[in-house]
């Protein structure tokens, strides 16, 4: 569906739009009037996601996977960082199920924002998420979703 032809992009900015324009029951966010502290929740992990995550892990990714010579202070120096934010994620896991709103949280648009690039740690040289366990629980559940399982299929990964 669009909205009169009108383009968006960057991922977060897509995400905040379909929330305001076709999330009017809040399955994946919450009612800014009725619940700002959870809705403000949002925005900061998914600024955290695009002011850290997305760029300190796609530095990793860059230094690790592409840059034309083996640079080991960028690779370790993003790499540490990678890890760093993720014992943020860590903290704020610990008794939670997700990242925002009240108790132990409920799925929303800043678990949609975050999960992708922690799901592909190992890319940027995170092999295990064993030393952070709530933030591995975390990778689990919400790859566990049958919405996120059709969009790693997406598209269809080659035969082995």
């Amino acid at each position: 569906r669009t909205r009169n032809n009108f383009n968006i992009f960057e991922s977060a900015a897509i995400l905040f739009y379909l929330e305001q324009h076709f999330d009017k029951e809040n399955k994946f966010s919450f009612d800014p009037a009725t619940e700002p502290e959870a809705w403000s929740e949002i925005q900061q992990w998914i600024f955290f996601a695009h002011g850290g995550v997305g760029p300190m892990q796609g530095q990793a990714n860059h230094f690790r996977n592409y840059a034309p010579e083996k640079i080991e202070y960028g690779i370790t120096r993003y790499l540490n960082e990678a890890k760093r934010l993720y014992s943020v994620l860590e903290s704020r896991l610990e008794g939670r199920e997700y990242l925002a709103g009240p108790g132990k949280g409920k799925y929303t648009i800043a678990d949609i924002n975050v999960w992708p690039w922690v799901h592909v740690a190992s890319y940027a040289g995170i092999d295990s998420y064993d030393e952070w366990p709530n933030l591995k629980a975390w990778v689990e559940r919400v790859k566990a979703r049958p919405a996120v399982q059709a969009g790693i299929a997406v598209p269809t990964p080659p035969a082995e």
